[in-house]
């Protein structure tokens, strides 16, 4: 597959791999939650990844060291961000969790869900690859974006 392949899945049908992310054993706070992830892809200039990842029952606390973006595709989960209020995510739902932030999970049988994964990078380095971007497609070398 070449590195400008178009990629379409069914993340439901996947074979997950037991463990390969497991949760933190400090971060657990109940239950003995078991995680399985497939890394379906990884942009080419590698700084966003597509998994798929599911856990099974139990509470715990996350910490993002990247900008997640999630939809859920089965089961729920509960999300606290420490204030004592939980929100639901179940089927469908879409959660953005940007790096640096933390909260507590509870998963009360199981949840599977797609996250994009991103790495976060210094505001200004951003900011001139935006320009050069933009200036690429002025001069015709960058291609248009139908958006």
């Amino acid at each position: 597959m070449s590195d400008k392949s178009i990629v379409i899945a069914t993340p439901s049908a996947f074979k997950l791999e037991p463990q390969t992310h497991p949760v933190t054993r400090s971060w657990v706070l109940s239950g003995n939650p078991v995680t399985r992830t497939l890394n379906v892809v990884r942009s080419r200039d590698w700084t966003s990844n597509i998994v798929v990842w599911e856990c099974s029952a139990g509470r715990f606390r996350w910490h993002y060291v990247k900008d997640e973006a999630l939809v859920v595709i089965s089961g729920e989960a509960f999300i606290s961000e420490g204030n004592g209020e939980e929100r639901r995510l179940g089927p469908g739902d879409l959660a953005f969790f940007p790096a640096g932030a933390s909260c507590v999970w509870r998963v009360p049988e199981g949840i599977k869900k797609v996250a994009i994964l991103r790495e976060t990078m210094w505001r200004p380095i951003g900011f001139c690859l935006k320009v050069w971007k933009k200036l690429l497609r002025m001069a015709g070398l960058g291609g248009e974006s139908p958006l």
